[in-house]
C-alpha cells in the first residue's frame, strides 16, 4: 500500500515532479493498487495514453497535475473535490484563493471521458487524478531525487495564505497541524494572521539568502513552512536523506542538488525537430 503523505509531497517552487504517485482506490479492505485490473482493465493505459498526448503539447501541464492533485488531497482527503465548480448554493474548493492558479482540469476531464467511452460508471475522479498525477511524471526522479530537491527551499520567502491552512484550519475544524513543532507554530501565528495574503515568511530563517544545508535541520526539527517539506520525514529513503544533510561533514548535498536538477531538466524536454529556437524567449516565432 501507497503512502498517502508521499502521494500529495510537491514542491512550492514547483519542482513538483515524483514518480511515484502510485492509484490508490476504494476496495473492501482499504486502499489497493491495481484496483480496476478486474473492472476496468485498460484504465490505466487508457490514462498513461490520454496524459502523455496532453502533455506533449504542452509540457508545462506535468507539475501543473501534479500540484492540481495536492491541492485535491491537502483539504480533507484524495476525493476529488478540487475539481468541482462552484453553485448558486455552495462555493467549490476550487473557488478558494490557493487554487485559483490551478490549472489542467481539462486533462482530467479529457481522461474521463475516455474512461467513460471505455468503462462507465466504473473509474472514480479522485483515482484520476492520482493516476494522472503518477504519470505526468514517470520520467526519471526517485524520492531521493525529491529529497534533494526539497533543499531549494534554503532560500527565499513565502506567502502567509500558502501555509496558513496548517496553522489555523489544518483539517477543517480549526485545529494545527500535528506535525509542526508548538514553538514554531507560535512564531508563524505572530507573523501570520488568519486569512493574511500578503505578509511574506522566510522558508529557512536565518539563512535564507545563503545556499546551504541548514534546510534539514529544520526539516528535522519540525520547523518548515509546508506540508510537503514536513513528509520528507515520514519516508525511509527521504527521512534518512535529511538526517544525513544535518551534519556537515556527512553532506553530498551539493553535488547531489546538482545531479537531481539534471534529472528534473530530462523531463519533457523537446528534441530534434520538436519546438523551436526562438528568437525572443518571451515570444513564440
Amino acid at each position: 500500500m501507497a503512502n498517502t503523505k508521499l502521494i500529495v509531497l510537491a514542491l512550492s517552487l514547483h519542482l513538483m515532479l515524483v514518480p511515484f504517485v502510485l492509484h490508490l482506490a476504494y476496495a473492501d479492505q482499504g486502499l489497493t493498487l491495481g484496483f480496476y485490473k478486474a473492472s476496468c482493465p485498460p484504465a490505466e493505459d487508457i490514462v498513461k495514453a490520454k496524459t502523455k498526448s496532453y502533455i506533449s503539447r504542452v509540457p508545462s501541464l506535468a507539475p501543473s497535475l501534479l500540484r492540481l492533485h495536492f491541492h485535491d488531497c491537502f483539504v480533507r482527503g484524495c476525493e476529488g473535490s478540487v475539481l468541482l465548480n462552484s453553485t448558486s448554493k455552495n462555493t467549490a474548493e476550487k473557488s478558494a484563493g490557493p487554487n485559483l492558479s490551478l490549472r489542467g482540469f481539462q486533462v482530467i476531464d479529457g481522461v474521463k471521458t475516455a474512461l467513460e467511452k471505455q468503462c462507465p460508471g466504473v473509474v472514480s475522479c479522485a483515482d484520476i487524478l492520482a493516476l494522472v498525477a503518477r504519470d505526468a511524471v514517470m520520467e526519471g526522479l526517485t524520492v531521493k531525487d525529491l529529497a534533494v530537491l526539497s533543499g531549494a527551499h534554503t532560500i527565499g520567502v513565502s506567502h502567509c495564505a500558502s501555509f496558513s491552512p496548517r496553522l489555523y484550519n489544518f483539517t477543517g475544524k480549526g485545529d494545527t497541524d500535528p506535525s509542526l513543532d508548538p514553538n514554531y507554530v507560535a512564531k508563524l501565528k505572530e507573523a501570520c494572521k488568519p486569512k493574511d495574503a500578503t505578509t511574506l515568511v522566510e522558508m529557512d530563517p536565518g539563512s535564507f539568502r545563503t545556499f546551504d544545508t541548514h534546510f534539514y535541520t529544520l526539516v528535522g526539527k519540525r520547523r518548515v513552512l509546508f506540508n510537503s517539506d514536513s513528509a520528507l520525514l515520514d519516508d525511509h529513503t527521504a527521512s534518512a536523506y535529511v538526517r544525513a544533510q544535518e551534519l556537515p561533514e556527512g553532506s553530498t548535498f551539493f553535488d547531489d542538488f546538482g545531479e537531481s536538477m539534471m534529472n528534473m531538466g530530462r523531463i519533457g524536454v523537446l528534441t530534434g525537430s520538436s519546438g523551436e529556437i526562438r528568437k525572443h524567449c518571451a515570444f513564440v516565432n
